[in-house]
């Protein structure tokens, strides 16, 4: 079996190579490196895609987009019954104001069902790679247990190239579509503690998103109400880093650790305010409340 597959690799190996070699996303697809999003730039390190995770990310973005199309196409609907209602009554300053109502309806759908199918194009061109990237991947772990000869050789260093390659185009893509999963608008709706709350009390609280950090201070009133030093700030989505956040308890100079916990991303993509209340605490005695609109 083993020389049989040899006389294989010979001819099969070079022709996969070569095809693998020419499947080159970069050199198909005009993909801008993208400048602002993590470590997930050209020429990186550590090269490490991540296909679960990315698959997650696209099935929770593309329903979070038909959403917002579902929507607008609704409120399109409706402004296209009143405008022809509008014209038989002869109305004309509404019915011109509705007409540009329409009309930038129509320019915002376009511009969604764009941004869905450029979404789509992404994905698909990161699932050709990421199996071709597999299919390396088998025959080089193939070639290793065969005789090794000269051309078996040469195969599997053909063939570690085109990993490489494969690897590196599918980070690439990935770095494209974190440029197209919009912004995420958190908002600090306080901390819930019941007893564990008192007036006086000074914490803060630290959120992380990949290389992105808010850091914010609050106080319990004498009232039970709290004053934040921010209300709001805006994260730009990553594909594979979750939302840290630690709350720690200011007593003079010092500070108690009251509790480290990780959100994940994915349900965020929706056209909803998403409202997130997290144990902070093991026995959830501290909640923190926050605000999602993406």
């Amino acid at each position: 079996r083993s020389c049989s597959f040899t006389g294989f690799s010979t001819v099969q190996g070079r022709k996969l190579a070569k095809s693998l070699s020419r499947s080159s996303v970069r050199s198909r697809m005009s993909l801008k490196p993208p400048k602002a999003y993590n470590s997930l730039q050209k020429g990186a390190l550590i090269w490490d895609p991540k296909p679960l995770q990315v698959k997650k990310i696209f099935e929770a973005l593309k329903k979070g987009l038909n959403e917002y199309l579902e929507a607008h196409q609704a409120e399109l609907d409706y402004l296209s019954d009143r405008h022809k209602d509008t014209k038989r009554n002869s109305r004309l300053a509404f019915y011109y104001d509705l007409d540009k109502q329409i009309r930038s309806v129509e320019r915002y759908i376009r511009k969604l069902e764009f941004h869905i199918s450029k979404v789509e194009e992404l994905y698909e061109a990161y699932c050709i790679q990421c199996r071709l990237r597999d299919g390396a991947t088998n025959m080089k772990q193939a070639f290793s247990l065969s005789p090794s000869t000269k051309a078996s050789r040469e195969s599997l260093v053909e063939l570690y190239r085109n990993v490489q390659e494969c690897t590196e185009d599918m980070c690439f893509i990935e770095g494209a579509l974190e440029v197209h999963l919009g912004e995420f608008h958190v908002k600090m709706k306080g901390l819930v503690g019941f007893a564990r709350l008192c007036p006086g009390d000074q914490y803060e609280v630290f959120v992380r998103l990949g290389r992105q950090k808010w850091r914010l201070r609050g106080k319990i009133e004498t009232d039970d109400s709290q004053t934040w030093d921010e209300e709001e700030k805006i994260f730009i989505p990553n594909l594979h880093e979750k939302f840290e956040i630690k709350v720690t308890e200011l007593r003079g100079l010092a500070t108690v650790l009251v509790g480290v916990v990780t959100c994940d991303s994915i349900s965020f993509f929706t056209t909803k305010p998403q409202a997130i209340i997290v144990d902070v605490t093991e026995l959830g005695t501290i909640k923190l409340r926050l605000e999602v609109l993406w």
